[in-house]
This record gives C-alpha cells, sequence and structure tokens, in this order.
C-alpha cells in the first residue's frame, strides 16, 4: 500500500511524549510530577526540571502506551491522575497492578492488539525489554492502514522503545516491519548492585552508541532520543549522545525534540 501518513510528536519530559499518526494521539510513558526527589528504597531518584506541558494542557488521548508502571520517570502521582476511563497498554504485571482501571490492557512481548482509536485502527505490538532486574517493560510498534507497506511488503511502523538496553531480540524488528521512526529511550542509568546477580552497577538503558547500531539493525529511517534528561541518574545528555551518533555515522537521521513543542516528523 502506498504510504500516505503523518507523524507528530509533542515532547513533554523524559519518556512522555504524544505520538500523533494520523488525528489519533498517545501518550507514552506518563510522568508529570514538577522537579522532586523519590526515595525508593534502593535509591533516591532526583528530577530536576518540571514537564513540558501541564495535564491541563494536554489535547484529547486516545491511548497510552506504558512501558513499565513502577518506575516514577515513567509513570508517576500525577500521571496516574490521567488513567481513570483510559484505554491503556503495559506489561502483564504491569496490568494487574493497575486493575482497578477497566481500560487496562497487559501485554507480552511480541503479542499484538487490534484496537479503534481516533476513527483508525491500529495493530499495536509489544517489544522485549531488559530494563531492572527483576521487572517487565515492553516497547511498542505501532501501525495503521495509513503508514502502509515498504517495498518489501512488510507493514510500516512506529517504534517507541521503552527503557531497554540493547538486546540481540530486538534485531527481529527488521525482519518483520520496516522502522520509519524510533523513538527511543536514552540515558545510559544503572541499576545498583544486589551482592548476588550483579555485584556492580548494571546499565538498564541505552547508549546513543546502542541506539544507533540498534537503528542500523532494524533500518529505522528517523531516530529520536527522548529519556536523556532531568534526572540526576541519567549519565549521558544531548552533547554525548550526538557525539555517540556523529561517530556512528548517523547523526543525520536524528530529530532532536524541544520540550513543551510539538514537531512534524513526516
Amino acid at each position: 500500500m502506498t504510504f500516505d501518513s503523518n507523524l507528530s510528536i509533542t515532547y513533554i519530559g523524559t519518556a512522555t511524549t504524544i505520538i500523533e499518526i494520523d488525528g489519533a494521539r498517545f501518550l507514552t510513558d506518563p510522568a508529570f510530577d514538577n522537579a522532586t526527589t523519590y526515595d525508593m528504597g534502593i535509591a533516591v531518584l532526583e528530577k530536576t526540571l518540571d514537564p513540558g506541558l501541564k495535564i491541563e494542557q494536554l489535547p484529547p488521548i486516545d491511548a497510552i502506551l506504558l512501558s513499565h508502571e513502577d518506575h516514577p520517570d515513567n509513570l508517576d502521582a500525577t500521571g496516574r491522575t490521567l488513567l481513570p476511563g483510559r484505554r491503556i497498554l503495559t506489561t502483564m504485571d504491569g496490568a494487574k497492578n493497575l486493575s482497578l482501571y477497566p481500560g487496562v490492557s497487559g501485554l507480552k512481548p511480541w503479542e499484538t492488539i487490534a484496537i479503534e482509536l481516533g476513527g483508525k485502527n491500529f495493530t499495536i505490538t509489544a517489544t522485549p525489554c531488559e530494563h531492572m532486574l527483576g521487572g517487565e517493560v515492553i516497547g511498542f510498534l505501532l501501525h495503521t492502514n495509513s503508514l502502509g507497506t515498504g517495498v518489501n511488503g512488510l507493514p510500516n511502523v512506529i517504534y517507541f522503545g521503552g527503557d531497554t538496553i540493547y538486546i540481540k531480540e530486538l534485531e527481529q524488528i527488521g525482519e518483520k516491519y520496516n522502522v520509519k521512526s524510533f523513538i527511543c529511550n536514552l540515558g545510559v542509568a544503572y541499576g545498583p548492585p544486589d551482592g548476588k546477580i550483579h555485584k556492580e552497577p548494571y546499565k538498564i538503558t541505552m547508549s546513543g552508541k546502542d541506539a544507533a547500531n540498534l537503528s542500523k539493525k532494524i533500518g529505522a529511517d528517523v531516530i529520536i532520543p527522548v529519556h536523556f534528561e532531568e534526572w540526576t541518574h541519567f549519565q549521558q545528555g544531548r552533547e554525548a549522545l550526538q557525539k555517540d551518533f556523529e561517530e556512528e555515522g548517523c547523526l543525520e537521521k536524528v530529530v532532536w525534540l524541544e520540550r513543551g513543542k510539538t514537531t512534524k516528523i513526516f
């Protein structure tokens, strides 16, 4: 099918964005608390910036893509106020923990759900992630008819990666889909040692080099970095990411988003 679609992304902060495809709006990982600190028991997390948009400034939202619900940089107290009455797609554990909300659906990695949003039919496929030890996280592949297929006959998709390191299983995306845009959660965050499996801090999100290499493997047309600022536990900001992308020869594919603003991708 001929490609005939429009994609715009509004960057709110961390991994919170509005992905708008032909008028249907997906809100990713809703975190709307102002700058604050969170005592997680195993670590204290510090958020240094307020969100680029407040909840009352949001347009109508058709669905929430929640990569995981147990970390405040992906779902916080203010973000939770958006959940009642919404269509929410998240992990299987997340769906259990949010079972009071009738619109929540849990997806296993590579599981696909068909839903109608904004008058359009979408298929949404969960992707595997490896993040904090023992926690469930997923990413999302979004497809609708107007995105069409490539000359290879494979569906064109928008990929929101979720919090993950580079795992080889993700390379399968390029074998099954054409990735028009890859929204990648970066920052090089580290999990604390547990004294058993991990005796040292271990990486739980990708670096710029990781994202560049994965983008090459899956053939992403556009790379959209998020989840790299406003938290003190992130180890790589925009300057370091830009250097990584330049060294890996894919800087020309990168689109940087502006906080609180909407960027038209295509």
